[in-house]
């Protein structure tokens, strides 16, 4: 079933044609590389060219525009920048933070549940919304993802749901959307909230909606090695007035007061509710102008993933996270792949130990679970202990099963090549790896 829905996805992509062209040239292909000495044995390296990994990347306009904050200091340009972020997102309300902590934190605190109840998130996750969470006694409530999209698992929710449960916090893992149809009509049925954390997935799209607009709230973050980068900062998006109050309150001491006349809120100027989180108007600036060119940046890392996903997914035991067809996303920091080391025939340290001699930067990728940190395990850290979440397969699976490989950043279509030689070298030759 994987085998042919990796056809089915490689054949819309690249035309009938093309697929035909590549799956009957396959088995020459295989057979030729069958005959070539692996590189850790001592044969010619298949990737001798190198790929453009550079990350962040800022241009001379941003460059010369913070100049000249710097010699003239303003506020304005964290205006200007949350007017483009709504405009290109289409969202309602948003409001931008020094860091994507911050931003989740506001919205941790504009759902005002009452204190202990809980929010269903996977351990396969970060800390960033939930330390925030902690301090308006929030408690994390942890459940197991998807191996096949390391994303939430909307089953296991189901089944760690409690009398407690006030909300969930779907992760957009490596900017691959989660099924948000299916998150949201379970906390539709269940009287659940839905908080997005979206740092990693901007400008992924589900259904025609853009992610980050179908939950009630959420955060992104702009950190330095997002598809967003700014350096440090943060975003989150609100779909009602009042969400948006709260959370500006939290962290904004001079904004109430322009709220309108009814705002429960417009009281707190000058004080609002302890925290100073704005933005730096440096990152505003260079968030705006990585914003109007991130379409253009997906597609290009788009491109190049699938030059090589489409092809190396044709080979056994190698898949990568499932994207539906409904959906358009993006990529954060690496390129993920899912390696079932029965049917590829070797272990994955010693296929990832051939494809580095072959050139290829390739490695294992691990995530230390959430609930096995010691500050989700000390009591007097919380008001309400989280719970350990008992066993989670489908994280151990995630764990023993996926491959790093870098994103390029640059549009290298005989690099691409390489990696694909490289690929079909090393499954030619797998016997040889033990």
């Amino acid at each position: 079933m994987t085998t042919k829905n990796n056809r089915r996805k490689f054949m819309k992509t690249t035309g009938a044609a093309a697929a035909s062209l590549y799956v009957a040239g396959t088995s020459k292909a295989r057979a030729a590389a069958k005959k070539e000495t692996l590189a850790i044995n001592g044969g010619p390296k298949s990737v001798t060219i190198r790929g453009d990994t550079r990350w962040p990347r800022f241009g001379k306009a941003e460059c010369d525009e913070v100049a000249k904050l710097i010699m003239s200091p303003s506020y304005a340009p964290i205006d200007v920048f949350e007017k483009a972020w709504k405009d290109h997102f289409k969202c309602a309300y948003a409001k931008a933070h020094c860091n994507g902590t911050s931003a989740l934190g506001a919205c941790m605190f504009a759902l005002d549940l009452p204190v202990g109840s809980e929010i269903l998130v996977p351990s396969y996750s970060t800390w960033f919304p939930l330390s925030p969470a902690r301090l308006v006694g929030i408690v994390p409530k942890f459940v197991d993802i998807d191996p096949m999209t390391l994303n939430i698992d909307v089953e296991d929710c189901k089944r760690k749901l409690t009398s407690k449960t006030r909300a969930i916090l779907p992760v957009h893992w490596w900017g691959l959307p989660c099924e948000m149809d299916h998150v949201c009509d379970f906390a539709k049925e269940k009287g659940l909230e839905v908080v997005e954390d979206a740092s990693h997935a901007h400008g992924s799209v589900m259904k025609g909606v853009n992610i980050g607009n179908w939950g009630r709230m959420a955060g992104f973050s702009l950190q330095g090695s997002k598809p967003l980068p700014s350096i440090e900062g943060g975003i989150a998006n609100f779909k009602n007035r009042l969400d948006y109050e709260r959370a500006t309150t939290f962290g904004f001491y001079g904004l109430p007061g322009k709220f309108p006349k009814d705002s429960p809120y417009r009281k707190y100027d000058k004080t609002a509710f302890g925290s100073k989180l704005r933005m730096h108007p440096a990152s505003a600036i260079m968030a705006r102008h990585r914003l109007a060119a991130l379409d253009e940046q997906n597609a290009v890392i788009n491109k190049m993933v699938r030059a090589i996903n489409d092809k190396i997914t044709q080979l056994p035991g190698l898949d990568e996270p499932t994207c539906r067809k409904d959906t358009q996303r993006v990529y954060y920091n690496s390129n993920m792949l899912i390696l079932d080391k029965k049917k590829a025939g070797a272990e994955r340290k010693a296929i990832i130990k051939a494809l580095a001699a072959e050139g290829v930067s390739a490695s294992i990728f691990g995530w230390k679970l959430l609930h096995t940190y010691p500050y989700f395990q000390e009591a007097k850290w919380w008001h309400h202990q989280p719970a350990a979440p008992g066993k989670l397969p489908g994280c151990d699976r995630a764990n023993q099963t996926t491959i790093d490989l870098p994103l390029f950043r640059s549009d290298q279509p005989e690099l691409a090549e390489q990696y694909v030689k490289a690929f079909e070298k090393v499954w030619a030759n797998m016997d040889k790896l033990g």
